[in-house]
């Protein structure tokens, strides 16, 4: 398609060595050009919402592309399939947890997929499954939620966060916050679970990146007024 050379050829000079330093550091896989998110904006502007486009992109195995395949997709039109494949390709959790994640979660497939990926032993897999989650609480209306479901995954991360693999742990902390800040019937409960299982430690590369501290974060949502206020989007 020659509308993916165009592209590549774009995302080829935009790419910097400093960018690419830095997603690097971050456990970025070639092949990558090391594009900004702000600059791929114009290019996703002229095509957003071309699926066919987006899947072609994804193809590449270039982690620019792909990220915006993520951003270009249409999700509505996802399918399990397409979701699985686009797992499988992911090569560092930039792609599992944003990419595929943000579209499972806006997909009609999100919780067979969220589900499904979280049984994963594979790392990338169940790094997009409970990012998956945290998605869906961040989109998903209170009365389309099961509460007993998300109950037991609350337990669950309790049980299991300090021995799952590393960027499970990170998502695994990301979903007590996501719980604290969207869903109101068990934000208490996320309270007291963040409160116990304390500071995850995350291996987060040569970086200065941390890990946010569940009970810190959630706070700062319920003082700003801001629990159960749900996104029309988490793709960004």
């Amino acid at each position: 398609m020659e509308q993916v050379k165009d592209i590549m050829n774009q995302l080829a000079a935009l790419g910097t060595e400093q960018t690419l330093k830095t997603m690097r550091r971050h456990g970025a896989v070639e092949p990558i050009y090391g594009v900004k998110i702000g600059d791929m904006k114009p290019i996703l502007k002229k095509h957003k919402n071309d699926h066919q486009l987006a899947l072609e992109l994804f193809k590449t195995g270039n982690s620019d592309a792909m990220y915006l395949a993520g951003l270009m997709s249409e999700p509505a039109l996802m399918t399990p399939e397409v979701l699985d494949e686009w797992l499988k390709g992911a090569s560092w959790h930039m792609i599992s947890e944003y990419t595929v994640a943000w579209n499972a979660a806006e997909s009609p497939y999100k919780f067979e997929m969220a589900r499904k990926w979280i049984e994963s032993d594979d790392e990338l897999t169940a790094d997009a499954g409970w990012a998956t989650w945290s998605g869906i609480l961040a989109l998903t209306p209170d009365d389309q939620l099961d509460k007993a479901e998300i109950d037991q995954l609350l337990d669950r991360v309790e049980r299991e966060i300090h021995g799952a693999p590393n960027q499970v742990r990170y998502v695994m902390n990301g979903f007590v916050i996501a719980v604290g800040s969207y869903y109101p019937p068990l934000a208490e409960k996320a309270m007291e679970v963040g409160k116990r299982i304390g500071k995850v430690r995350v291996y987060m590369g040569d970086t200065d990146c941390k890990v946010p501290y569940p009970p810190d974060y959630i706070q700062k949502v319920w003082d700003k007024a801001l629990l159960g206020r749900k996104r029309k989007e988490v793709r960004c």
